[in-house]
């Protein structure tokens, strides 16, 4: 079984510290949590933390130990979030300060205990209860035992088939009305290669679709053809401002059932739509027929991070990842509880 490499080592100080022995113990660790179902979109020291505390649950300090993995319910084997420091530093060429205790519980364990692949010893505790153990829920331990062979990936697809994974429960997929989107007939759109341009052709088959009520795309920019698709005549009659303006969105597109445009902005590296944008958009926009909308499109969460500090109030954020939820800057606008719906 070819091993996934999930750590840079060139990225990590601690990882690479490490032996190799530690470190191949870890890719082949985070290798199962993602088997599992747990997302692996953080960074490489929350990763490497992640890893060691889930090894110290299960008393694993090298490959061959995982055939022998404990758990919580057969062995009767926890450990409190202050032994799990105490494993760590002696095992895996750690130095956690012992007063971190409480980093192991809600940064360390939060996705395995929300996944249910590690168990509280007293689930009804109080939340801070440092006498409370941490140990593997039996079933998966079970499968960690199995690891590796040639089949494992197909045992734990089998096994895990009526179990939704964390990871999916954490993008909280609606089921949305798609309405497809309005391009002119036989008009076909022939993206250039590029991380961008894949975002920009997601925004019109995934965005537009949930959020458009049936927007027509009126322009849309490629990274090698400025105008690789442009209506002018219904940016005319919205009296829309002058196309050839450099301060052009990546896309343009108007829905006549709400008579809403949305200036939309793909952000791969740069482009997020910071106050200054947002000024200049409005003051462009100012004799506009139609109301604005103002979006800013990221790939996935990680680029989001990177540029949450510059996005405008008022505007509207929008996660190719995570296609069915908005990310709303606008005040108390949508204020309100929401109500889950199966």
């Amino acid at each position: 079984m070819n091993q996934k490499q999930y750590i840079n080592p060139n990225k990590s100080k601690t990882f690479s510290s490490k032996t190799e022995k530690i470190q191949e113990l870890i890719n082949h660790t985070l290798f199962i949590l993602e088997s599992f179902g747990i997302p692996m979109d953080t960074t490489p020291r929350r990763l490497e933390r992640m890893a060691i505390t889930f090894l110290a649950i299960t008393d694993v300090k090298d490959v061959t130990d995982l055939k022998k993995a404990k758990d919580l319910q057969n062995d009767n084997y926890s450990l409190k979030t202050r032994e799990i420091i105490d494993y760590v530093n002696q095992h895996f060429k750690e130095n956690i300060s012992n007063g971190s205790y409480d980093d192991i519980r809600r940064k360390d364990l939060k996705l395995l205990v929300a996944g249910d692949i590690v168990l509280q010893s007293s689930p009804d505790s109080a939340t801070n209860d440092s006498t409370r153990g941490y140990g593997v829920n039996p079933f998966y331990a079970d499968l960690i035992r199995a690891y590796p062979n040639q089949n494992w990936l197909k045992v734990v697809q089998k096994k895990l088939k009526d179990i939704e994974p964390i990871a999916e429960k954490l993008k909280r997929k609606r089921n949305l009305k798609k309405i497809p989107v309005q391009l002119p007939s036989g008009k076909e759109l022939k993206f250039s290669v590029g991380l961008h341009n894949d975002l920009q052709k997601t925004i019109i088959e995934e965005f537009l679709p949930r959020y458009g009520y049936g927007a027509q795309v009126l322009y849309v920019g490629d990274t090698t053809d400025k105008y690789l698709h442009l209506n002018k005549e219904a940016l005319k009659e919205l009296n829309f401002f002058d196309i050839s303006h450099e301060e052009l969105p990546d896309i343009i597109a108007h829905t006549k059932e709400r008579n809403w445009i949305y200036l939309i902005e793909a952000v791969h590296s740069s482009g997020a739509i910071g106050e200054l944008r947002l000024l200049q958009l409005q003051k462009l926009t100012k004799n506009c027929k139609a109301d604005i909308i103002y979006v800013t499109a990221f790939l996935d969460k990680t680029t989001f991070r990177k540029f949450i500090a510059d996005i405008a109030w008022e505007t509207e954020v929008w996660i190719a990842d995570n296609p069915d939820h908005l990310i709303h800057f606008n005040g108390d606008k949508f204020l309100g509880p929401y109500k889950l719906t199966n």
